[in-house]
């Protein structure tokens, strides 16, 4: 049975229990994923109690977070491995800070983009720390030595909808090019992942339905098949994880579908390796089947905050993207 199909028998899971009255609106916890590393991201978060926790998945990751947070450059920041750990890390501390602080009630789901969904599975209780930051760097790793057997890129679509670019992305094929769509992140915002050779292509396409692509500066082609020899080693990494067996739920990448057994998630990860990104869609589920009117955005910049707010109407956001930002929240200037 394929990763798909298995999902596909799984029974549903059962709907999020409903927030008590005193603890606020139906919330969120929303992670971002790769892409949002920047030099000195660590220091958003050095003076607080939870900086300790770096020490902990400096010995879970075998790398020196402490050293990648505050003195790694750009350059270094786009390995692949090594940026998912840095944003892991910030999410990690965002989310206990803010945890902290009472920020956090009412939260009824939650659900990352990508390497987010990580952080999600392990906010929303069905992962502890150390084997969420062991299952990270496998996957950073495998990613890695994909990306470089199997070149490719990403590049964002603007000004097509998802029809056009659907049609745009089979013509590219028919041709033989191994171009997919890899996100689509909020109406008008869809990501591709192929090699360089049919995102070029699919580039002089777009032009001529008066569209434009715009390459991101990644380390592969993730979210597509490209991507399959990852598989291995973070399937055997996903078989040493005890996941709880219910957990709050958390809404998946690869069907937009909402979670709240461990059971699940072997399979939901695998698949994600080489399926898209369905994030407007995961969004739309917090919002419509579970309720949700509150977004907390816990980790470096505000990607999905702006997302959000193009999916979701009314929707209240609440980007915590440092302790200065959590400070303010909790003790709003007069």
């Amino acid at each position: 049975m394929t990763d798909r199909e298995t999902m596909a028998a799984a029974p549903a899971a059962p709907a999020a229990p409903a927030a008590p009255a005193d603890e606020g609106p139906r919330t969120a916890l929303v992670f971002p994923g790769q892409g949002a590393q920047k030099a000195g991201m660590g220091e958003a978060w050095r003076d607080t109690a939870s900086w300790a926790l770096v020490a902990e998945i400096s010995e879970y990751t075998g790398v020196d977070v402490d050293e990648l947070l505050l003195k790694a450059d750009d350059e270094t920041l786009r390995r692949t491995d090594l940026a998912q750990i840095a944003v892991f890390t910030t999410e990690v501390l965002a989310h206990r800070e803010a945890e902290a602080a009472g920020l956090l009630a009412g939260v009824v789901a939650c659900a990352g983009h990508s390497l987010g969904e990580y952080t999600a599975l392990h906010a929303a209780g069905a992962v502890p720390l150390a084997d969420t930051a062991r299952l990270v760097a496998a996957r950073g790793r495998a990613m890695r030595a994909c990306a470089e057997e199997s070149p490719g890129t990403m590049a964002a679509v603007v000004r097509l909808g998802p029809e056009t670019v659907e049609a745009l992305v089979a013509r590219v094929q028919e041709d033989g090019g191994q171009v997919w769509i890899a996100n689509v992140n909020a109406p008008g915002a869809i990501v591709l992942s192929g090699t360089a050779e049919a995102v070029d292509r699919l580039a002089e396409l777009a032009v001529e339905s008066e569209g434009k692509v715009i390459r991101l500066a990644v380390g592969g082609a993730f979210h597509s098949p490209l991507m399959a020899a990852a598989a291995d080693e973070l399937r055997a990494a996903l078989a040493a994880v005890d996941f709880a067996p219910e957990h709050t739920p958390v809404v998946a990448n690869v069907d937009a579908q909402s979670y709240a057994s461990g059971g699940h998630w072997r399979d939901l990860e695998l698949a994600q390796l080489t399926s898209p990104v369905r994030w407007e869609e995961s969004v739309r589920t917090l919002a419509g089947e579970l309720g949700c009117v509150r977004f907390v955005e816990l980790g470096p910049g505000r990607q999905l905050t702006g997302m959000i707010r193009r999916i979701a109407d009314g929707a209240l956001t609440v980007p915590v993207e440092s302790a200065a930002a959590l400070a303010k929240l909790i003790t709003p200037e007069p």
